[in-house]
């Protein structure tokens, strides 16, 4: 079976100054001598979520590197510093440069595509070769970024937000089922649950407290853009990926049918085969 999942691969940490100093926690598999596919968590999430992609066959041909976003999983978590785009711009940029990827494909899973964004509005395309936009944002704030957003996030917010240990862990519990169509496994229900919670709420607080639009950005993008999306998805609306795909008009969408926030995590097989032709194509 050519997906084969590895559950021994070997996985290199790095310790990576990003923006205003800020450290940040990241792993790399796969063949050194690959093209860089560098992948970027979703809203109090972590590298921990592309497990299915960094231990699978990719790592045979790829350099796989995820990163986990300020605040989240074991990188720092500063009081305030998220509502700069500049800052998570700066955050991608340490990462392709302290680690000298070579043209990466950037991988933006949902709040990650408003960092992707983010980033090509700071820094523009040069030093990438294209970009998988899933299930994701681009913009925070506004009435237009609200209408793609699907009420079982915003029926979160108040958990995300919590001190109250036993509402946040109900409502994350909530949340990381809503990431899915269908039932997770009482495995890994408490997987994503454990790395979830392990974003504090001033954290989860500060990443909504943000007004950006990039569509202006996403206007501008010269490099290779497919967006990946699962038809039910219940957290970012189908609408988005349309709404996207307008913008850039040389863009792919590759829907999901019966599949909803989590395509690489839901249909891993077919997302990696995927992600594979999409970066061998560039």
């Amino acid at each position: 079976m050519r997906h084969r999942y590895v559950s021994a691969a070997v996985m290199d940490t790095h310790e990576v100054t990003g923006g205003g100093g800020t450290t940040l926690d990241v792993v790399e598999t796969g063949n050194a001598d690959g093209r860089p596919i560098l992948f970027v968590h979703g809203y109090t999430q972590s590298r921990f979520s592309w497990e299915r992609q960094l231990r699978s066959s990719l790592a045979d041909e790829f350099r796989l590197v995820a990163m986990d976003l300020r605040g989240h999983g074991e990188s720092e978590k500063p009081e305030d510093a998220y509502d700069d785009p500049s800052l998570w711009a700066d955050d991608v940029q340490a990462v392709i440069d302290e680690l000298a990827l070579d043209r990466p494909v950037l991988v933006g899973w949902s709040y990650g595509g408003l960092v992707l964004s983010d980033y090509f509005a700071v820094h523009g395309t040069a030093d990438v070769a294209g970009a998988n936009y899933v299930g994701a944002i681009s913009k925070l704030g506004s009435d237009a970024a609200n209408a793609v957003v699907g009420q079982a996030f915003f029926d979160r917010v108040p958990a995300f937000t919590s001190t109250d240990a036993t509402e946040s862990i109900e409502g994350l519990e909530a949340f990381v089922e809503d990431c899915v169509h269908g039932e997770l496994s009482t495995r890994d229900r408490y997987f994503l649950l454990g790395f979830n919670a392990v974003t504090p709420p001033h954290v989860r607080a500060g990443l909504l407290d943000r007004e950006v639009d990039n569509d202006e950005t996403l206007r501008d993008l010269d490099v290779p853009v497919l967006f990946t999306h699962g038809r039910e998805d219940a957290i970012v609306l189908p609408d988005a990926a349309e709404t996207h795909a307008e913008l850039v008009p040389e863009s792919e969408i590759s829907w999901y049918e019966h599949t909803g926030h989590s395509p690489f995590w839901e249909a891993p097989d077919r997302f990696n085969e995927e992600l594979r032709e999409f970066a061998n194509g560039l």
